[in-house]
């Protein structure tokens, strides 16, 4: 998940000039020196119209706790924060043994609220999801049991294993934050954030994903494999533990007040309108885009414009810039693109074409 954009700054290129004017100093003598050009550009110090320090205290402390078992992987840790900041779900795709399971479990270990896991197979039912009705015969009637569905954070193992049936029963969850049992509706916990795992390699006993359930992720992340430095870390840290995996060294950091009150406010985070146009023209060209079977929804457009938000306080930032959405732009929209048969079989990949995209759709400055 490398940023393909240069942001480094340019160096400014000295334009023909007339000679500089006789410059009078407060004592009233002229001389002939020109100004100082350093004195002259010199930036004035950043400092944020909104104290962000709050928030960077709490995703620096979940930084620190995922650090002593996670080796690497910075930028998933960083993407993660900013899902948890935006109120999104997260996709997690990698091969088998890359650590997304462990790192959505420790990532929910820094958050004092309810956890529960879920492995998805092919014989999972609806029910065993979300709950169902138990008869008691005290008083005569049937009461709603909870599934494992009824938490904070839950962690969805292998998503793509369960069957069409199941996988529909997370579409109002996802996106309501509710379940409707027997024409009553129960709520789910606040906050409520679904992390979930797929392997995009093995496809036996495997089901693609509904587009509308692909459509309620905010990002879907690539986990890719670690360094040669980090993985001798890995093995370092793994000898000298004798095989355990230190999950008790990872303490709570955050609550679910505080979650709260972090969400509340990046929802206030200062945005110009020709970034919000900016993204709107990102979202509306691949609608439009000829080797695009299937572009992306207004969702999408939200999605974006809700993690460049959080990204953008996650960095010390109290407004957005065009560089925020142009780093998620991949994140937000591989998964809710499908390709025309013609560019799948050229061998493209929806990040071919956003990254296409972005550089045809021209940048506000």
């Amino acid at each position: 998940m490398e940023n393909n954009f240069d942001n480094s700054p340019k160096e400014l290129t000295p334009t023909a000039q007339a000679a500089p004017e006789p410059v009078v100093p407060e004592n009233g003598l002229a001389t002939n020196e020109a100004p100082n050009p350093a004195a002259t550009f010199a930036p004035a110090p950043f400092a944020p119209r909104t104290d962000l320090s709050h928030l960077t205290r709490h995703a620096d402390a979940i930084r620190g706790e995922l650090s002593k078992v996670i080796v690497g992987q910075r930028d998933l840790a960083e993407l993660l924060l900013v899902a948890l900041l935006a109120d999104g779900h997260v996709l997690l795709e990698g091969v088998p043994g890359v650590a997304k399971t462990l790192t959505a479990k420790l990532l929910a270990r820094t958050l004092s609220v309810p956890f529960s896991r879920l492995q998805f197979t092919p014989d999972l039912m609806p029910s065993d999801v979300l709950g169902t009705s138990v008869f008691r015969p005290q008083k005569g009637e049937f009461e709603f049991r909870p599934g494992p569905i009824f938490a904070s954070v839950v962690l969805i193992d292998e998503i793509n294993r369960a069957p069409a049936k199941t996988q529909s029963a997370l579409f109002e969850v996802m996106e309501e934050r509710q379940i409707t049992h027997d024409g009553t509706s129960y709520p789910l916990p606040a906050p409520f954030v679904v992390l979930a795992t797929q392997n995009p390699i093995e496809q036996e006993g495997t089901y693609r994903l509904p587009e509308a359930q692909l459509d309620r992720f905010l990002f879907k992340l690539s986990v890719g494999y670690p360094t040669v430095e980090e993985e001798i870390a890995i093995l370092e840290g793994h000898h000298a533990g004798f095989g355990d995996t230190p999950l008790d060294a990872v303490q709570a950091v955050v609550s679910a007040a505080d979650l709260h009150q972090l969400r509340e406010q990046v929802r206030r985070q200062h945005v110009e309108p020709k970034l919000l146009e900016y993204i709107a023209r990102l979202v509306g060209q691949t609608r439009a885009h000829k080797g695009l079977y299937l572009g992306a929804s207004p969702r999408a457009s939200l999605a974006l414009l809700n993690g460049a938000k959080a990204l953008a306080a996650l960095r010390g930032r109290d407004f957005i810039t065009p560089e925020d959405i142009q780093y998620l732009a991949p994140m937000v929209l591989r998964h809710r693109l499908q390709l025309t048969p013609e560019r799948e079989m050229e061998g493209g990949t929806p990040d071919d074409i956003v990254k296409q995209i972005l550089q045809q759709i021209e940048v506000p400055r």
